[in-house]
This record gives structure tokens, sequence and C-alpha cells, in this order.
């Protein structure tokens, strides 16, 4: 009932409107009947009275293609007093004497009335097709635009426009969390200030599904008006205008069939939100599995060799080479654990971008022999070449970084490797830039598995030595740290070649040399 009785309120005022722009009509119609008629005044005592009827059907006709139907009748009527009193004989009297006058005179009224009328009536319905035009060109750029926008925030920023644009409305959203619930602190496209009692009628709207607000049957004391956004599956949320703009009929129905297509925009982009969340989830779900089955597995193997061995030792007494077997096997055991957790722990700091480098002098004999020694027992099986040039540059790395590198770079060596087979390594420098290359004569790597070699958990298809996946990606972290890069290719008879740029740095041993001096 309040619904209709604004609807009431709003129509009396375009009247009102309507009546005022009427009286300005009915004034100029009148004013250019009586202009009209003092320039044919000359006419008034000659025969040729019924050219002045002519020029009054003209004038007629011309007010009736920019005035409403209710001046242009006047004017017609008007007309035809005029015509009647001023021209037609006797004069200054309304009374006419011949009866082809009187003809003249009733067909000139009804042909100025019924020329006023459908000139209007077209002009009228002119209008209508025209407006009509212009709001469904409105709705399919509207359209356009809405399909264009990629993301909530750019529908949003769309929306705001498009009705600032079309209903001179300032608008902001509130928008759901994906729960079906607003929440004040998500989804603003713009800061705005509400009370707790706006805010509770804007869920209400939202969980009503019914316009709130100003200008409505609900809540009609606050100062803003609230329109839910409905969609098929879901509702995006609510929108707040801020105007006292009331709505014609015609722009109710302008506005809704807009609001429909910003509310279905919106809820595209949020069923397109939660498929990707939906995804997001089931990816990390599987991830999760993968990498706990796998730590699960690595682990396993090592401790319950540690177990064994260890039970083994304390459960009897044993020949000394037995026992020296078994210390052995805890100690290899012990590495490996210890090489997963290590992976686990530089994946960890990659991750979070804790690592800090500490960029030192170093030369390359120093870091290349402690990796050896460090890997002495799984380089045994192996030929290590070390290709060195006398002059050879020092480096500026983190060292413990670059150990690290070389560690994870030779251990998948001697995993891929045959046994007896020759790995190597070579370092030189060209130009600015220092490299190191690790080589080995195994299987090498399939096209497919370059591309996502230093990712992080990718393992080879068919890969028998185990690990989680880590090692290469912790060297591209490690290397990319150090201000340098790192590629693989394979060797042409069979093997793999990482090779390691690192700049030289050579002019600040220069800048400092000169120093010196």
């Amino acid at each position: 009932m309040f619904h209709n009785a604004m609807i009431l309120r709003t129509e009396i005022l375009k009247h009102i409107i309507a009546f005022r722009s009427k009286i300005n009509q009915y004034l100029l119609s009148v004013l250019v009947i009586g202009l009209t008629t003092l320039v044919c005044s000359p006419l008034s005592n000659t025969p040729g009275y019924y050219v002045v009827s002519l020029i009054l059907l003209f004038v007629v006709s011309t007010l009736a293609t920019f005035l409403r139907i209710g001046p242009v009748l006047l004017a017609s009527s008007l007309s035809a007093l005029v015509w009647n009193f001023f021209f037609i004989p006797p004069h200054f009297t309304f009374h006419i004497e011949k009866a082809d006058d009187i003809l003249m005179f009733f067909m000139f009224f009804i042909i100025a009335l019924l020329n006023g009328i459908l000139t209007t009536r077209i002009k009228h319905q002119e209008q209508l097709a025209h407006e009509r035009e212009e709001r469904t060109n409105a709705l399919f750029h509207l359209t356009r635009e809405l399909s264009k926008a990629s993301g909530i925030d750019e529908v949003l920023a769309s929306a705001i426009d498009i009705i600032k644009t079309h209903f001179s409305l300032n608008t902001s959203f509130i928008l759901q969390d994906g729960d079906n619930v607003l929440k004040r602190s998500k989804r603003l496209p713009q800061q705005i200030k509400m009370s707790d009692e706006e805010y509770e009628i804007a869920i209400w709207s939202f969980n009503n599904k019914q316009k709130a607000g100003k200008q409505t049957s609900n809540f009609s004391n606050t100062t803003h008006t609230f329109y839910p956004l409905l969609g098929v599956r879901i509702n995006p949320g609510v929108a707040i205008y801020y105007s006292d703009v009331l709505f014609t009929a015609e722009q109710e129905a302008f506005h809704d069939a807009a609001f429909m297509l910003i509310s279905n925009a919106l809820e595209r982009e949020f069923l397109g939100e939660l498929v990707q969340k939906s995804r997001v989830l089931d990816e990390s779900d599987k991830l999760y599995k993968t990498l706990f089955n796998s730590i699960s597995h690595e682990l396993r193997i090592p401790v319950a060799t540690i177990l064994g061995a260890s039970d083994t030792l304390i459960t009897g007494l044993h020949p000394e080479n037995v026992q020296s077997a078994l210390h052995n096997e805890i100690f290899t055991a012990s590495l490996r654990l210890n090489r997963l957790i290590e992976n686990l722990l530089n994946m960890s700091r990659l991750e979070s971008g804790h690592i800090t480098p500490r960029l030192d002098w170093c030369d390359v004999n120093d870091l290349i022999n402690k990796v050896s020694q460090d890997l002495k027992e799984e380089l045994k099986p192996f030929n290590l070449l070390v290709s060195i040039p006398e002059n050879m540059p020092l480096l500026k790395i983190d060292f413990g970084l670059m150990e690290q590198v070389l560690y994870n770079l030779l251990i998948n060596a001697c995993e891929h490797a045959p046994v007896t087979s020759n790995i190597w390594i070579k370092t030189y420098a060209i130009e600015d830039e220092i490299f190191i290359e690790i080589l080995d004569r195994g299987p090498g790597f399939t096209n497919e598995a370059m591309k996502n070699l230093f990712n992080k958990f990718f393992r080879v298809e068919g890969n028998k030595s185990g690990g989680l996946g880590l090692g290469l990606s912790i060297v591209k972290g490690f290397v990319e740290a150090n201000k340098g890069s790192v590629t693989v290719e394979n060797r042409k008879k069979g093997g793999a070649r990482f090779i390691i740029r690192i700049p030289s740095m050579q002019h600040e041993i220069k800048n400092l040399s000169l120093e010196n001096l």
C-alpha cells in the first residue's frame, strides 16, 4: 500500500511539472496566433481572406511539431475564431452571412483540429520510439561493458559508472563473502560510512530480497535506498543509492532491466570465483596427499634402516666387520634423512622469501673441493673429473648457498649416472660471467621433463631414485639468489649438462685495486 502511495506521489509530481511546462506552451501558442493575425491584418479588407486560412493552418501545423496536444488544440480553436472575427465578412463579429463561408469556416476548424492532433500524435509516437531506441541502445552498451569486465572489481566499476551516467545516482555495493553473508569489510569498491542501523537494513534487504530504505515501504526513515542484487543461483549482495530522485514508470522499467544485467554479471563472477576456489582447494588437497605420501615414504626408508641396524647392534654381539657394516648403514641413512630435512627447510626458506644471500669473494677451487669431500662416499662408484683454469677469477657468492647448489646437482648425477661412468665439473669465464657445468652420462631428460625440471615436487616419470622433487627447484632458487641463472640440456652422446652462470663482478676488484693505489 505504501509503495502504491509512493507511485501516486511520483505521478502527481510528474503532472505538476508537466502542467508548468504546458502553461508556457499555451502562452506561446496564443502569442504565435496573435502575431500571425497581426501580420495578416492587411488582408482583412480584400477578397483574399481565404489565403489567411491557409497561413493559419500552416502555423498550427508548425506549432504541432513541437508543442503538446493541449496548446495545439488551443491554437487550432483560436485560429478559427480569429479568422472568423477578423477576416470573414462582416468583420469584427462572429456572424457569417454566406453559406460557403460558413462551410469554409467549419472545414477550416475541423482540418485545423485534425491536423494539429495527428501531427502531435505522430510527434509523440516518434518521441516514444526514440526513447525506446535510446534505452535499447543503452542496455546494449551496458551488456557489452559488463561482458568485457573481468573480475568482480571491474564489474562493480562499470556498474557504478553506468548507474551514474543513466540515472544520475551515486552508488555503493556491499557484496557477500561467498558464504551468503554480507560483510561490510569486504568487497567495498569505495569507502562508505554506514551506521549499524543502516548495515542491519542492508542485511534485511539481502535476506528478504526486497527493496528497503528511503522511498520504499520498508525502513523508509533512513536516508539511503537499498536494492538487493538478485541472481539465479546466488544473490551477490546489495546496492546502496544516495539520492532523492524519483523514477517514473518508464525509468523504473529501464532501471530494473539494467539492474538485472548488473546482478547477472556479478553472479557470473561470483560463480567463477567459487569454481576457481573449488579447483584450487581440490588441487591443494591432491598436492597435500601426494606430498604427504611422498614425505612419509622417503622418511620411512632411512628411519627404518636406522631402527633396524640399531636394533641389530643392541640385541646381540656381532663380528667387527658386521658392526662396521651396520654403522655404515646407520650413517648413510642418517645422511639421507638429513638431506631430506635440509631440502624441506631450504624450500620453506625460498617460499617465505627469507633468503638473504651474504655475498663474499671466494675461490671456486675451495667450493668444489668442499662439496666433493662431503660427497666422497657417494662419488666413489664414479670417476669425478674436475676442470678449473689456472687464471680462474674469484667468485662473489654466498658460499653456503652455492655449496648446496653443487651438492644437489652432484647428488642428482650420482642417482642417474651409470656406475663407473664419468662425472665432470667444469668451470670457465667468458666476458663478465663465470660458468660452472655439471655433466654426466645418465639417461638425460625428455622435452616434456625439461619444461618442468626446476618446478618444485616435479619428479621424472619412471625415476626409481626416490626423493621429493625439491632438489633442482632449490638449485634454481639459490642460484637466482646469487644473481645467476641455471639451465639444463641433453648431451649429444647421452647424459645431461647443467650450466650455472654467475656474474663475475671483476669490475669491483678493479675498483678496489685502484682505491688501494
